[in-house]
């Protein structure tokens, strides 16, 4: 590599071919599975003002404190590439009269930015699909959104996820609760680590989500919260577990689940997967009744999760899920100023019968050998060709590339029925 040559910034990956074809996918699955739960579509900024997620995401979380890309623009204002979308979303449905007596289910997708060390599953750049549904209060919500989650793992014929489930309470029991933590953590000091310490004061919630493995176990004798809920708390995870018992869905009670955010609370949820290493929340998610009123909106009701998307294909591929086919079904060769023109006017036709038809051309010219060996390298099913002798008569040799079977000739005007039949998905 050149040293004059510009590089991509470290964390920050190009898609390029033939992954993007798994990405549009995997979209391709997810707006299907969306739209069939009636949730509608959002697109938002990448930059928010800087205290936004300040006052969301809290300022005692390594988020905001170590990994947001955060500048002061040409006013002087402080601007933040966005690290995740809940909060962005719950500002668009305030700044846009969404929250007046109404209910929405929305979502987005798109990259966000985190400042971290990168790794496999965990870029500087990565891309979330983020789902949420404001002014349902109910458990009946939670359990559609965890159901939904399930739905698109089957969709996508994934089978080593398990779900874990907590619930967070109120604030107000959270607050009662958060007591009881600082006296355990502080009769234990001399075994917290720097960032405890710190967090000691103003988020002790937070030391029960720390990685360092020398505290597994004073973490592990801390008190649960799920034995300090609130009453109408302890109903409505009941009633959640009692949803998802319906429906089949099985999942762990995971007393330590406590999420990375500030604004969650009752009931939070992650599927985790075995498959990918240390990386292994692929989708996570919960409620977060209060965040719209700290955010300036009335008091709403709500709940959410994302996906990363870097981390569901890797999964995909760890589990050798094979992605939604991208090669071309046909490769149309052509050799000849007629049968150049032919193939022009009637790969078009083609489209216009067969709309979902994938259809490649060969461009450029070249002899039939070279052709053929472009449309070998397509990963087309078949090559339609189009020679002197077939242009004067009307029709093409339809030439199976990926299976044994006999040269064809077709009409012209007989391809599109002829395709139809035979190449799968041409018609849907």
């Amino acid at each position: 590599m050149s040293k004059n040559m510009i590089r991509a910034i470290r964390g920050m990956n190009d898609i390029v071919p033939p992954t993007g074809g798994a990405w549009i996918a995997l979209e391709s699955t997810v707006t299907e599975l969306l739209s069939a739960y009636g949730y509608h579509h959002m697109r938002l900024p990448l930059l928010e003002f800087t205290d936004l997620f300040k006052r969301s995401i809290g300022d005692a979380t390594d988020i905001v404190e170590k990994e947001m890309y955060t500048f002061d623009d040409r006013n002087g204002e402080s601007l933040t590439l966005r690290p995740e979308a809940t909060a962005g979303l719950v500002r668009a449905a305030i700044s846009n009269g969404m929250t007046h007596n109404q209910r929405h289910k929305v979502w987005t997708s798109g990259p966000m930015f985190r400042y971290e060390k990168p790794q496999k599953g965990r870029y500087r750049q990565f891309h979330q699909i983020d789902v949420e549904a404001f002014g349902f209060d109910g458990p009946d919500i939670d359990i559609e959104m965890i159901a939904m989650s399930a739905r698109l793992w089957s969709m996508l014929g994934l089978k080593r996820l398990t779900l874990q489930i907590n619930s967070l309470g109120t604030p107000e029991a959270r607050a009662d609760y958060r007591d009881l933590l600082v006296q355990y953590f502080s009769a234990h000091k001399d075994q917290l680590d720097e960032d405890s310490l710190r967090r000691l004061d103003v988020n002790p919630m937070r030391i029960l989500d720390s990685k360092n493995p020398a505290m597994a176990e004073l973490i592990a004798g801390a008190p649960l919260l799920n034995e300090h809920l609130d009453t109408a708390s302890a109903a409505h995870f009941e009633a959640l577990q009692a949803g998802l018992d319906a429906l089949g869905i099985d999942y762990e009670v995971n007393p330590r689940l406590v999420r990375g955010l500030d604004y969650y609370s009752r009931t939070v949820f992650e599927w985790v997967t075995d498959a990918l290493g240390a990386q292994g929340a692929v989708c996570s998610g919960g409620r977060y009744d209060g965040l719209f009123e700290q955010l300036g909106g009335k008091s709403i009701p709500a709940i959410g999760w994302a996906i990363g998307v870097e981390r569901l294909l890797a999964l995909c591929e760890a589990e050798q899920v094979p992605p939604a086919a991208v090669e071309p079904h046909e490769y149309l060769v052509a050799v000849g100023a007629q049968a150049e023109r032919d193939g022009l006017t009637l790969s078009e036709r083609l489209r216009d019968a067969l709309p979902g038809l994938r259809l490649d051309r060969n461009l450029g010219g070249g002899g039939m050998k070279a052709q053929l060996k472009r449309a070998d390298k397509s990963g087309a099913q078949l090559a339609v060709i189009i020679g002197e002798q077939e242009a004067g008569e009307g029709v093409v040799a339809v030439k199976p590339l990926r299976e044994s079977g006999e040269q064809q000739r077709v009409a012209y005007d007989g391809l599109a029925d002829w395709l139809a039949a035979r190449v799968s998905n041409a018609a849907e």
